[in-house]
């Protein structure tokens, strides 16, 4: 019998059983017992049968399939966000399509949309790293859950990420607390909205608290540039803390400023972001406030999925993951003249 020839009802002869059992037993259905069930999946494997996806979607009016549009799958938070909706998707019997924006040349969110239209989506999930033309005027279709994973809220969409500006806040207030009469940045580029955010959140803390506020050292979240900027900073005098935007860069400074002769953190206390590091530098010894990522990403997914079972999810509120302080020794109190 020719593969493509194969039915249901040869599947249900095969099996001993009504095509009517069949049809659950490939839709997924929990009202079938479980040796009737292998009974059909021993039939559908032999004969070489594969439900038709195209047909059960027009049924039921879902794919089980949720789209990921984002740009530099290998940086750390992207990877770790992806890897959160793949889980919770897989857990919920969904797979993900995942697109990149990288040649995207309308720079808008209707025209990411465009990228997947066509495909059999039951919706897609953004991942924005640089703004989009429409951020704010762009309404998702009424029937095609959009999520967007955001430093703002946008006003007709639903809306998550981690906290970039309260990683700044506590980081900036931690060593605050412990003496230090300012805290120099090393910036992630400016073109990341999560750089900004967390510059935002820097410079607010330091005016509301009547610090100086220092001149801000732009890095590119590589550790190189991390290395550049701790040299610098070793030859700041009034400089005994740093508050780097992520971990690398932290890191990177570290190196910097012991390469300059100062010592971290007797000499200089020193706070990344991510917890990126954890698992790859030996005896790591770097404060950081670790960004739950992968939790951002199960969330978005769920939005995705309460939105097409029909639960309201308003728009314009951004949902927020917190940090979490992680204490490895390199913060010190400073040690007052």
């Amino acid at each position: 019998m020719a593969r493509s020839s194969i039915s249901l009802q040869d599947v249900a002869r095969e099996a001993g059983v009504s095509p009517q059992t069949v049809s659950r037993v490939a839709n997924g259905s929990t009202a079938v017992r479980a040796e009737t069930r292998a009974k059909v999946e021993i039939a559908m494997e032999k004969l070489g049968y594969h439900p038709n996806y195209a047909a059960r979607a027009l049924k039921s009016g879902r794919f089980n399939n949720i789209g990921v549009l984002l740009s530099h799958m290998s940086a750390f938070g992207n990877a770790r966000i992806l890897e959160g909706i793949v889980d919770a998707a897989a857990e919920q019997g969904y797979s993900t399509t995942i697109h990149t924006l990288d040649n995207l040349q309308d720079r808008s969110l209707s025209g990411a949309l465009r990228l997947v239209r066509d495909l059999p989506l039951d919706g897609v999930i953004v991942i924005m790293e640089r703004d989009f033309t429409d951020f704010n005027q762009f309404k998702p279709p009424q029937t095609f859950p959009v999520v967007l994973i955001s430093e703002e809220p946008a006003n007709n969409c639903v809306t998550i990420d981690s906290d970039s500006y309260g990683c700044s806040t506590a980081a900036v207030d931690y060593l605050l607390s412990k003496g230090h009469r300012t805290v120099y940045h090393i910036a992630g580029p400016s073109s990341s909205r999560a750089a900004q955010s967390r510059i935002r959140g820097w410079r607010d803390t330091l005016a509301q608290a009547g610090a100086d506020i220092p001149s801000i050292y732009i890095g590119d979240w590589e550790a190189n540039s991390g290395y550049q900027a701790g040299l610098a900073l070793a030859h700041e005098e009034a400089c005994t803390a740093v508050y780097a935007a992520n971990d690398q860069m932290a890191y990177g400074a570290m190196l910097g400023l012991q390469a300059a002769g100062k010592r971290v953190p007797e000499d200089v206390s020193i706070i990344g972001v991510d917890d990126s590091l954890e698992g790859m530098v030996p005896r790591l010894e770097l404060t950081t406030l670790r960004l739950r990522f992968h939790d951002v990403g199960r969330e978005a997914f769920s939005m995705i999925k309460r939105q097409h079972n029909g639960e309201k999810v308003p728009p314009g509120i951004k949902t927020v993951i917190p940090p979490e302080f992680i204490d490895r020794g390199s913060v010190r109190a400073l040690r007052q003249p």
